[in-house]
């Protein structure tokens, strides 16, 4: 991504400013995450957040559907930006993430995630979310991120 398609944020979090994925922001610092994704959020003025992106062939298993794993990592992903609010200052790990597959994902199709916090404590915050290809359901997931340390 040239310097001219996204503007910082911070030194983790850019805005796009160019192409499908313009006024959507993406974390730079994940590197796993840039190479499964890249994935995309943005935030709705009530603070609802929305996670995307596009399937392309590389994200694709044997049979030329979207592999199971790729849209795990992305809910995986889905989760923190849906927490953000309940995680506040501190950092979050993943400690149980469980999925359903609905259908299948093919390339080309606007992979989305929308979800919310069921209940957020002390040191757990429980997720619930839903995937979708073209708006067609294909992934139902729930999970659970335990707070950790403090953000710098």
């Amino acid at each position: 991504m040239s310097e001219d398609q996204a503007v910082s944020l911070n030194d983790r979090l850019i805005l796009i400013s160019e192409g499908e994925f313009a006024g959507w922001s993406m974390w730079q610092s994940d590197a796993f995450e840039q190479r499964a994704g890249p994935f995309y959020e943005r935030h709705d003025a009530e603070g609802r957040g929305t996670c995307a992106f596009r399937a392309e062939p590389r994200h694709m298993n044997g049979g030329g559907f979207m592999h199971g794993g790729c849209l795990l990592t992305f809910a995986d992903s889905a989760i923190f930006t849906f927490a953000r609010d309940a995680l506040g200052n501190h950092h979050g790990v993943t400690v149980n993430l469980s999925g359903d597959f609905l259908d299948s994902a093919r390339v080309g199709e606007l992979i989305a995630a929308t979800g919310e916090v069921t209940r957020a404590g002390h040191k757990t915050i429980f997720v619930r979310g839903l995937a979708t290809a073209d708006g067609r359901p294909v992934l139902s997931f729930t999970a659970i991120i335990k707070k950790v340390g403090n953000r710098g």
